[in-house]
């Protein structure tokens, strides 16, 4: 089984050098988020994922989930047990509103503990995400007597949640979407319908599942302006609150999938299945997308995690495989051979993931700190400040973070060499639980295509000129430091062709919406690339400037990473701003019938 350490020195680095935990325990209601206590949750997070559920990753990859003759689904072995464990530890509760039975805590610690899980298990962290994500969206939409009736037993890790958006024939264009709801003139509607790739859709972890459905209601307008979302649980709650008869909720069959096994992935049945709206009638898609958003930011920390597995994974491996000598002459002269960390295409591969992996942490932080400010600043601006950076920032996070999470998985594959290709050795997990997180909550161009068509111009482009004053700011205050130079400067051209690139849609997409297209995923990439740089300035200039010898390596460490990053990474910005200033002719001059 790989072996696994949960990084939380860089994560207290983040927080408290890097970030400030000021930003956060400052804010009403966050007090109580003091250092002390931040500190015991992140190493009590830790302990939990490495002792508790990392040793259910293998086993949940070989044996999967199954259905049963009685139409229930069990998870594989060591699931219910990581799961009641979970829950009563309370971390199913650590950001829930007290209100509802909730320990009240930063979004940001929450956000920390999901990579925390699925680092040391995928697809088992996905059961309580999406309970997460179904929470918010009835947090935000439902009546009182929706909350009252199923939050408290959410919270409490009773009851999960689930999101049931697609169907055979429509994933993305929901517009197109069957799946129908009757009134019956008491308040419930009748949900029929079939709903495919269905995460968590059913069980053998909680009691009830609380399924949060799309559907048109009879006589609802056409497209999307014609769908509600409503909550459908497997069983309807009775007078006590508890789980009563079943509500013609079923399982039609469990996906076969390329990975993430140890999560139930169900075609899901609704015959006739009662349901109750949340939010508006025909504004479903505003309330489901409460969900999405939260889901999007989990799905990129779902690319964080597994290129952090894969990477220690190999690190591990290129640190004991003997194999070849090194070009300068042997290294291990008492050996047979020298350890694959000498050469220096196995460092490039191991420099690469790392490098990326803490610059991501360090993003998802920033990007969870936003969505903080955002629920409880008390000034008005500052908490739009930090909503147009959280709805600029999401789909870079969920598409650059894992197509270089799912590259770099295959990359630590490619350090075993041979080995990386046969199960024994555990590399091909990490490629295959990545891969799906490129996909699922909006593939990856579709991320693009909303990053260029419209969070960039949202609210004037209010959003991403607030984040070139930002970065213009902080180059301009260190660029007589030189000790910073060396990650300032490469910044200051990464922003620049960030800034060219964006100029450039302005003054050609609206000409051609085609450039906008052929452009985009280049653009979402040069933008994720930018970030991490700017998240790689902030932990590089703690480092620079900080005289505590006794951690004279950590800080060392980050600045190396810092130039690998700058030297290796950065350029990359210039090939993406080409490619998007060629525009789109070349790509769309091929006729379809020639492909």
């Amino acid at each position: 089984m790989p072996s696994l350490t949960i990084p939380v020195e860089d994560t207290q680095f983040l927080l408290k050098e890097v970030f400030g935990l000021e930003q956060i325990n400052t804010l009403p209601g966050y007090e109580e988020a003091t250092e002390d206590l931040v500190d015991a949750i992140l190493t009590e997070g830790a302990k939990f994922a490495t002792e508790v559920i990392q040793p259910t990753n293998v086993t949940g990859d070989v044996e999967g989930c199954t259905l049963g003759e009685d139409g229930v689904v069990t998870t594989p072995k060591g699931f219910k047990d990581a799961w009641d464990a979970y829950v009563e530890a309370g971390w199913m509760s650590l950001s829930a509103d007290p209100a509802y039975g909730g320990q009240g805590m930063p979004t940001t610690l929450n956000v920390i503990m999901n990579e925390y899980l699925g680092t040391a298990n995928l697809a088992f962290s996905m059961y309580p995400g999406l309970t997460q994500g179904a929470y918010s969206a009835m947090l935000v939409h439902a009546n009182d007597e929706i909350k009252q009736t199923y939050l408290p037993k959410m919270v409490e890790g009773k009851w999960t949640g689930t999101m049931n958006l697609t169907e055979p024939h429509c994933g993305t264009d929901l517009g197109l979407l069957r799946t129908k709801a009757v009134p019956q003139g008491d308040g419930s509607y009748k949900i029929t319908g079939t709903k495919i790739f269905i995460s968590a859709g059913d069980h053998d972890l909680a009691e009830n599942i609380v399924h949060l459905v799309l559907a048109r209601i009879e006589g609802a307008p056409e497209g999307t302006k014609g769908i509600s979302l409503f909550v459908v649980p497997k069983f309807l709650p009775n007078e006590a609150g508890d789980p009563g008869e079943a509500n013609h909720v079923t399982v039609g069959k469990i996906e076969e999938k390329m990975g993430i096994h140890g999560n139930s992935t169900c075609v899901m049945n609704f015959d006739s299945s009662t349901g109750w709206l949340v939010g508006e009638e025909h504004k479903g898609l505003k309330a489901m997308f409460v969900m999405m958003n939260e889901a999007r930011l989990g799905v990129a920390i779902q690319g964080l995690t597994q290129s952090e597995a894969a990477y220690q994974h190999a690190r591990d491996y290129a640190m004991d495989r003997l194999q070849g000598r090194s070009l300068t002459g042997a290294k291990n002269s008492d050996g047979p051979a020298d350890p694959l960390i000498v050469h220096p295409d196995v460092r490039r591969m191991l420099l690469t993931m790392r490098s990326f992996n803490e610059a991501a942490r360090a993003f998802c932080i920033y990007a969870s700190i936003q969505s903080d400010i955002a629920h409880k600043h008390p000034d008005e601006k500052a908490r739009q400040q930090a909503e147009d950076r959280l709805g600029l920032f999401t789909p870079v996070l969920k598409g650059h973070l894992t197509d270089i999470g799912f590259d770099n998985a295959v990359m630590a594959q490619q350090v075993f060499g041979g080995h990386g290709f046969i199960e024994e050795t555990g590399a091909s997990q990490f490629v295959r639980d990545a891969r799906i997180a490129m996909i699922y909550e909006g593939a990856n161009g579709i991320q693009a295509l909303d990053l260029v068509g419209r969070k960039l111009m949202a609210n004037g482009g209010r959003g991403i000129m607030a984040l070139f004053q930002e970065l213009g700011a902080y180059i301009e205050t260190h660029a007589a430091n030189e000790a910073m130079a060396p990650f300032v400067m490469p910044l200051k051209s990464g922003a620049e062709d960030l800034q060219k690139a964006t100029m450039w849609f302005g003054e050609n997409a609206m000409k051609n919406p085609e450039h906008a297209g052929a452009g985009s995923v280049d653009y979402m990439h040069l933008f994720g690339t930018v970030m991490l740089g700017y998240m790689w300035a902030k932990m590089a200039e703690v480092a620079v400037k900080n005289e505590d010898d006794s951690r004279k390596d950590f800080y060392d460490t980050k600045l190396a990473l810092a130039r690998f990053y700058m030297d290796r990474i950065m350029p990359t910005t210039a090939m993406r701003r080409d490619r998007i200033m060629v525009g789109a002719d070349s790509l769309m001059a091929l006729p379809a019938e020639a492909f």
